[in-house]
């Protein structure tokens, strides 16, 4: 069984979400999820207000970093929008600050739902070094795509994680091993997987960009409960993503193979520490990611 609707198409969606309304001033509407219902997914919003930032920034500066903050949850029943305030503008670099705003309250007043700033760089020549390298890991040929295991553990659940493991999505995953929800006792705070959008991109790297910041806030968090043997699947977990950060270090593209390894260095106070780093096929490290999330044992 394969998803219903075309690689293309579920591409073509993704890229939607990624082009903004200038409405003025600095200000853009991002377009809600065409087919959502429920909460926004963090990865979009982030990669929305780092589409908003690029749009004030010479095309000649590319982003090379950003820290993100989740204040509420967003809701897929309105469109976003996107404050930028351009902070600096120097010789070699550029800083934004993005507030991604919704309806709520009682009066429907405009709320802050995330807070974003990002640093943008000039091409510039420089000292090279790497480390971590490249882990050594079977490559993504031969490996099961995760689509497959999705609809078999959605067989087995109800709620809203059924909904969830059987949305169709514009990212192929193949993970190497088992996924964090698929487990059923502890084990180490390490996952790798590969991922590519399911169809090609423009060349225009902010595209690129825009991909990888969504696609960079899955995996993440399920890594730390790795430790402690409960699943999201199994109504064991209850969870929000605090904060993301993202450097992105190398030119790569975001519909060839990727590396996402990430591992969990604490847990504790409710709160689960995680980081990840995204490799090309070659072996670059193209970008880190970083994210602290709320988790708690939602049994009793």
């Amino acid at each position: 069984m394969t998803d219903s609707t075309p690689p293309q198409e579920l591409v073509a969606r993704l890229m939607r979400l990624f082009t903004l309304t200038d409405e003025g001033d600095d200000v853009f509407t991002a377009p809600r999820k065409g087919d959502g219902i429920g909460r926004v997914f963090g990865g979009q919003v982030i990669a929305q207000a780092l589409a908003a930032a690029e749009s004030t920034v010479a095309e000649d500066r590319h982003a090379h970093s950003l820290h993100a903050y989740f204040l509420r949850g967003g809701s897929e029943e309105h469109d976003i929008t996107l404050k930028v305030d351009r902070q600096f503008d120097g010789g070699s670099f550029s800083n934004r600050r993005v507030v991604a705003l919704q309806p709520g309250g009682e009066n429907g007043e405009l709320r802050p739902i995330l807070n974003l700033a990002a640093s943008f760089q000039k091409q510039q020549t420089g000292l090279h070094h790497q480390l971590p390298q490249m882990p050594d890991v079977p490559g993504p040929d031969g490996l099961e795509s995760e689509d497959a295991a999705r609809r078999a553990i959605a067989e087995k659940v109800d709620g809203p994680f059924k909904r969830i493991l059987l949305q169709e999505r514009p990212i192929e995953i193949r993970p190497v091993g088992e996924r964090h929800w698929e487990r059923t006792g502890p084990a180490e705070p390490v996952q790798h997987a590969w991922f590519r959008v399911k169809a090609s991109l423009p060349d225009d790297p902010r595209l690129h960009r825009a991909a990888l910041a969504w696609l960079s806030d899955m995996q993440l968090l399920g890594t730390s409960a790795l430790p402690h043997g409960l699943s999201w699947a199994r109504g064991e977990l209850k969870s929000a993503s605090l904060d993301h950060a993202i450097w992105f270090h190398e030119p790569f593209r975001a519909d060839e193979w990727l590396l996402y390894s990430t591992d969990s260095p604490w847990t504790g106070g409710s709160r689960g520490f995680n980081r990840g780093s995204i490799f090309a096929a070659d072996g670059r490290l193209v970008a880190s990611v970083a994210q602290e999330g709320m988790i708690r044992d939602a049994r009793g």
